[in-house]
């Protein structure tokens, strides 16, 4: 073979690697409805995978897909395969991106192509026809079993959670006295691929103590083995909380709402093992907690603070001239620990001396709400006004607190002051005698007294000023019996005043909707919607669910078309809020779809109301 024929065979070889090798690498998209669904309507979920082979590096997350607004995008597979010919040894993986979309506006479209690392996709089309009809949603009369969406696209209540995610709740010391700071949290453990949403449906039951939150709560997931399993753990309540009176008081945990990634595993006959997340949501409740309320110890000395915990008392002069009849002042400060925001000073103007009139206190608070207590510091600020001239003294103030590490009562004492008034322009009690005197001369007598003259007591006019008050009486009697009747019935009451409360919390998101809070603007939604159908149809939010809604508002004649809008407007809320997409034209359009859809609500409900009475 000549050394011209060897070159040519030499370089056709290398240039049919190097073709085999780009055809190697690889970029396919492809679009596919939602599980269950043959076709894409407005308002459902569908995918376009991107599968990525051979190449070392990844997909864009979209930007912009036609008809389709983004809600999440993610790797969410990946194979490999093997080969060996004559000896040689190959390898190939391949990479699977999903986009997920919500359908928008109906269509023909168009998306790709895509590029990665310098290689092409193909492009595909995908048309999104008409919202489908409303499904009814069946009422099965039981309000306590958990509600199962129709729509297996949409998340999935699984009523109070499962193995893989649960709730503790947990106190520093089961047994305290009165008025001492317990430390109450709220763990969460969990097995779940990833957390996207905690959300309370109502506030925790706290019957017979007064509570303070702490916003110390985790922002990262820790891991923790509980009962021999590895849980990602993070504390997202905490509060401190004061007991009131002795006994055994409950403290019931209340419902959260976690959505969650279920990742569901399967093996495709192209792509070998494959998995995708399913998005989930949990209603969790933590467990109920009995603390044990011991009462402080007797005697209670009788100038008891009604400070629990460790304080500490100071006093200061801002001035040191005082003059009669002028205004002077004495500060008192305590700072500490335990339930500093209920203690009280005892009345000084039995303390200070009679000469001295002692007004009520201004008082300013620093408190802090830690990890594990309260703790800061009170200002009081004592004016008093000195009546006589003369050196007085201001006694020292002794601040008594019981101390629950000790189990004992202990005193802080505040000192006391030597003052010198001196006098002042006006006049006071040491400068000021009256002189009596007394007239010896007598008023001359009046003789032009008439026999004719007639009483007030009988003229009308003097029984009306009896009348009126009397009549005024009645009319209010009558008006307080007819309030309390109509108050009477607190769920009655919640739902007259739904819609005006359901308006407050819109102010609110509108307010965070402005400074383009995002995550506050939906949980406020949100908030406003469960709360006002709450009070409206007379449920506890925590019962609260897409079936009981359905069937109770179907109950007082409000329109299937109304129910659906309402229904819409939940899910659409709770998926934009995880979409990471979202911009300020989405919140503003949320906003105004949730004030539309409860005119709407609140009209259908008056005219049912209307309908009734006639």
């Amino acid at each position: 073979m000549r050394s011209g024929q060897f070159k040519f065979i030499a370089i056709l070889i290398i240039v049919f690697l190097s073709v085999t090798d780009l055809f190697a690498q690889s970029v396919a998209i492809s679009v596919s409805p939602a599980r269950g669904k043959r076709e894409i309507s407005v308002g459902d979920l569908f995918y376009i995978n991107i599968v990525v082979k051979d190449i070392n590096s990844n997909p864009e997350k979209p930007a912009d897909v036609p008809g389709a607004n983004l809600v999440y995008f993610d790797r969410t597979g990946q194979s490999s395969s093997f080969s060996s010919i004559n000896g040689k040894t190959t390898q190939s993986t391949s990479y699977t991106w999903t986009a997920t979309l919500r359908a928008q506006t109906e269509g023909q479209y168009t998306f790709g192509p895509v590029t990665v690392g310098g290689v092409k996709s193909n492009t595909v089309k995908y048309a999104i026809g008409a919202p489908m009809p409303a499904q009814q949603i069946p009422n099965s009369g039981n309000s306590t079993a958990p509600h199962r969406n129709i729509d297996p696209d949409k998340p999935e209540y699984i009523g109070k959670g499962d193995g893989n995610l649960f709730m503790r709740a947990e106190v520093s010391q089961s047994s305290a006295y009165v008025n001492q700071a317990i430390l109450y949290i709220v763990k969460l453990y969990s097995t779940y691929d990833a957390i996207k949403f905690i959300g309370a449906t109502a506030s925790p039951k706290f019957d017979g103590f007064v509570v303070e939150e702490s916003k110390d709560i985790s922002t990262s997931l820790e891991y923790e083995t509980y009962n021999g399993k590895t849980y990602a753990t993070a504390i997202i309540a905490r509060y401190i909380i004061f007991p009131q009176h002795e006994g055994a008081l409950t403290v019931k945990g209340n419902t959260y709402t976690v959505s969650v990634d279920q990742r569901e595993y399967y093996r495709d006959p192209f792509y070998g093992h494959l998995s995708v997340s399913k998005p989930l949501q949990l209603n969790v409740t933590p467990n109920e907690l009995t603390v044990n309320v011991k009462p402080l110890p007797s005697p209670i000395p009788a100038d008891f603070s009604g400070g629990v915990g460790q304080f500490n008392i100071t006093s200061s002069l801002p001035a040191q001239k005082f003059v009669t009849n002028q205004v002077g002042s004495i500060i008192y400060n305590i700072e500490g620990t335990g339930n500093i925001k209920y203690i009280s000073l005892p009345d000084l103007q039995k303390l200070y001396p009679s000469e001295l009139e002692v007004y009520t206190p201004t008082s300013e608070s620093n408190v802090n709400v830690g990890r594990t207590n309260v703790s800061g510091s009170i200002k009081f600020d004592y004016s008093f006004m000195p009546l006589e001239w003369g050196n007085f003294r201001l006694p020292d103030v002794k601040l008594v607190y019981f101390n629950p590490n000790t189990g004992r009562y202990e005193t802080s004492v505040a000192r006391g002051y030597e003052i010198a008034v001196e006098r002042g322009t006006g006049s006071e009690k040491s400068q000021t005698k009256a002189s009596a005197s007394f007239d010896s001369q007598l008023l001359p007598v009046v003789t032009n007294l008439s026999f004719k003259h007639r009483p007030y007591v009988y003229g009308f006019l003097y029984w009306l000023f009896y009348i009126i008050p009397i009549g005024g009486i009645i009319v209010a009697y009558v008006w307080y019996k007819s309030y309390l009747a109509a108050n009477s019935d607190v769920l009655a009451v919640r739902s007259r005043k739904a819609n005006r409360m359901a308006r407050r919390r819109l102010k609110k998101a509108y307010a965070y909707m402005n400074a383009n809070d995002r995550n506050s603007f939906y949980d406020e939604i949100i908030s406003s919607i469960w709360g006002y159908l709450g009070d409206k149809l007379r449920i506890p939010i925590s019962e609260l669910s897409r079936e009981n809604i359905s069937g109770k508002l179907a109950m007082n004649d409000i329109t299937d078309e109304d129910i659906q809008k309402l229904i819409t407007l939940i899910d659409d809320v709770e998926f934009e809020k995880y979409a990471p997409a979202a911009s300020a034209s989405e919140m503003n359009d949320i906003y105004e779809r949730t004030i539309s859809t409860m005119n709407s609500l609140e009209e259908a409900f008056k005219k049912a109301k209307n309908n009734e009475d006639i």
